[in-house]
């Protein structure tokens, strides 16, 4: 039996990047638990973007604070991350869409994120491959970026472990208890665990781990695909993204991409053949001169999805128990954020921005739905 200041389910960057700005305020008795290898879920298995050019104040506004400590982990961290700041281009395809996307990149201008709004000649300045004989223009923001999902988990586990905070992989919830409507323990296939918050970022997890104390959160779990290329020499910056299709080059020279198969809710992470088909004949299209490259993995994960695609973040009923979940794709770039925003709420009691207070579990319950209406992939 052991006790600690905060126990947090699930290693991804959630998790890890909450014991980061834990131990950060001083806070180290921290554990992380997760029930696979770090990094085993929708963190290491995502398409590496990062990107600001969202439809909502909430989103906006976490996701510019989000790539300023993008920015400072890139800096600060011992181990590499390959943060880098290459630009999202965002493909229109007809006048109506060019419409909607100006007013997102007004939107976006007032919140501090620099997106334009370029024509096709524009879009041809920064990636001459792209056919836009298909589009009418883009939006573009060049702060938008990526990072490889791996090498943050290893420069984050390194920070952290350094720092105090013990990490158990491998490790499977079994129960948690509670005290006078308190979390008392958490209960695993290897010990037990008393704390004095619990963390719940279990992701594609989060789900069963909060009915183990009876509260319901509105997640469902939605299968989506990506694929990696054989290396290529340097040619390709920024994120292309494409009605549901979407790709970039890594720093390592491989494409890596994904699009949407408008599947139902499934827990399944199997890959198809189908996706790979959809996948060949919408990329070569926006860009032909892929079309000969060959395709070396192919893999699944989990979008963790809300009602109004926005993530759950911050307290629940029982007081101790802290969220951070269902963020329907964007949980990779968010992790920065939700992690500071997670660590100040437990150490302060209270969020630093204002537009985190909108994402709490009680929208739900209110109604107050806010729904994001960039989602890609």
């Amino acid at each position: 039996m052991k006790s600690f200041d905060v126990v947090i389910i699930g290693g991804g960057i959630t998790g890890l990047s909450t014991a980061y700005y834990l131990n950060k305020m001083g806070v180290k008795n921290v554990l992380i638990i997760e029930k696979n290898y770090l990094g085993s879920g929708s963190t290491g298995r995502c398409g590496t973007g990062i990107r600001q050019q969202f439809t909502t104040k909430e989103h906006i506004v976490l996701m510019r604070e989000s790539v300023k400590l993008w920015k400072e982990w890139e800096n600060s961290l011992e181990q590499p991350i390959h943060f880098k700041q290459g630009g999202y281009i965002w493909l229109l395809r007809d006048n109506e869409e060019l419409k909607q996307y100006k007013n997102y990149a007004k939107m976006q201008n007032l919140l501090g994120v620099p997106t334009q709004i370029i024509s096709k000649g524009g879009i041809k300045e920064i990636v001459p491959e792209i056919n836009t004989d298909d589009i009418v223009g883009a939006s573009w923001c060049p702060t938008d970026g990526s990072a490889y999902p791996f090498e943050v988990i290893n420069a984050l586990k390194f920070f952290v472990e350094s720092n105090g905070t013990t990490i158990r992989t491998f490790e499977d919830v079994k129960n948690i208890t509670l005290k006078n409507g308190l979390i008392q323990s958490v209960i695993t296939n290897k010990g037990i665990y008393y704390t004095s918050f619990l963390v719940n970022g279990a992701g594609t997890g989060a789900k069963k781990t909060a009915k183990m104390i009876e509260i319901e959160l509105p997640l469902e779990n939605y299968r989506h695909q990506i694929v990696v290329s054989e290396p290529l020499e340097d040619f390709l910056n920024p994120m292309i993204v494409k009605g549901e299709l979407y790709f970039t080059q890594t720093y390592r020279g491989r494409i890596i991409g994904g699009t949407d198969m408008n599947e139902g809710p499934t827990d399944s992470i199997s890959a198809s053949v189908n996706f790979l088909e959809k996948f060949a004949i919408e990329i070569v299209k926006t860009m032909p001169v892929l079309s000969s490259i060959r395709i070396m993995r192919q893999w699944a994960g989990s979008y963790v999805v809300t009602p109004d695609h926005h993530p759950i973040i911050g307290p629940s009923e029982i007081s101790n128990f802290v969220l951070g979940c269902g963020y329907s794709g964007h949980g990779f770039m968010l992790g920065p954020i939700v992690g500071k925003l997670l660590a100040g709420y437990i150490n302060n009691g209270n969020f630093f921005l204002e537009e985190a207070n909108h994402l709490t579990l009680e929208r739900f319950k209110k109604g107050k739905l806010i729904k994001e209406k960039a989602v890609i992939g």
